[in-house]
């Protein structure tokens, strides 16, 4: 397969280092003993696909004023953006070893004013969408061509705050901006169906303006092909990826319980050797 956007070589090489980038948030967060291993592990994939090969950006210069900008509205997931940008060269690798610890480089959340790479603090659920709003329309005001990625959680979605942002976004016709659902099911406290249903999902964007693309979150080319559709559309539009919570670890894939708890020595272990079987660690 070879299209303009991607080939089968750089598909090869992002699932790659996807497996790299979920071995990485295994180990930063057994080391730390504390973070939230399950949404990280999900989110990887969209996420390696935007920083390795999508957005246009510059790891030599942070704040290059074109760059691309990402949110990451659910911020506990850091571990994989921190994977990603420590990988990409945007600061040295020893500081994964660092996570979490007091007056590190890398925190639970991501800390815009101490980590290179972060273009907005992010934690509060709810708000990162209402950001990504506000970066897009200043990206039309100065004239500037960079495209703006939210990635939230469908747990998130309950919070009323991101559908006055999609309104906004659709009123202002927005086709600058990129949404991202990580559609994995289960939040903190268990399945997201039981606590608080967000489906119809797709409809309720679409009752909002927005462009909706569907794709499952953990195979390459599909995420690829929806980043690029979604960067071609004439609208706001939102990406709704299909994944599995703890994604590459069977002990913690759709168990709720592994949304925020760290993995002992001889889990770490046994998640890793999950991993690896992805790929090349």
């Amino acid at each position: 397969m070879n299209h303009n956007y991607f080939t089968d070589e750089d598909v090869k090489r992002l699932e790659a280092q996807a497996v790299q980038t979920r071995s990485d948030i295994i180990r930063m967060i057994g080391k730390a003993g504390a973070g939230h291993p399950g949404g990280s592990l999900s989110a990887s994939d969209m996420i390696t696909a935007l920083y390795f090969h999508v957005m246009n950006i510059d790891p030599k210069n942070p704040q290059w004023a074109d760059r691309d900008r990402f949110v990451l509205s659910k911020g506990h997931s850091c571990p994989a953006l921190y994977s990603a940008l420590a990988r990409r060269g945007f600061f040295d690798l020893a500081e994964l070893e660092h996570l979490r610890e007091y007056g590190a480089m890398l925190q639970g959340h991501p800390d815009m004013h101490d980590t290179p790479g972060i273009d907005i603090s992010t934690g509060s659920l709810g708000n990162g969408l209402a950001v990504g709003v506000g970066m897009a329309l200043s990206g039309r005001i100065h004239h500037q061509d960079y495209m703006t990625y939210v990635l939230l959680g469908d747990g998130e979605l309950q919070e009323g705050l991101n559908w006055e942002a999609a309104m906004a976004a659709s009123h202002h016709d927005l086709k600058n901006l990129i949404a991202i659902v990580d559609c994995n099911g289960v939040q903190i406290n268990g399945w997201v169906n039981e606590i608080m249903t967000v489906e119809p999902i797709g409809d309720k964007w679409r009752a909002f303006g927005w462009n909706v693309v569907e794709v499952n979150g953990h195979n390459m080319k599909d995420i690829l092909t929806a980043l690029h559709t979604a960067k071609t559309m004439r609208h706001p539009t939102v990406i709704l990826m299909r994944t599995v919570k703890g994604r590459g670890v069977s002990f913690m894939e759709d168990d709720s319980a592994w949304h925020g708890k760290a993995p002992d020595e001889a889990q770490m272990v046994e998640a890793l050797a999950q991993i690896s079987k992805g790929g090349v660690v």
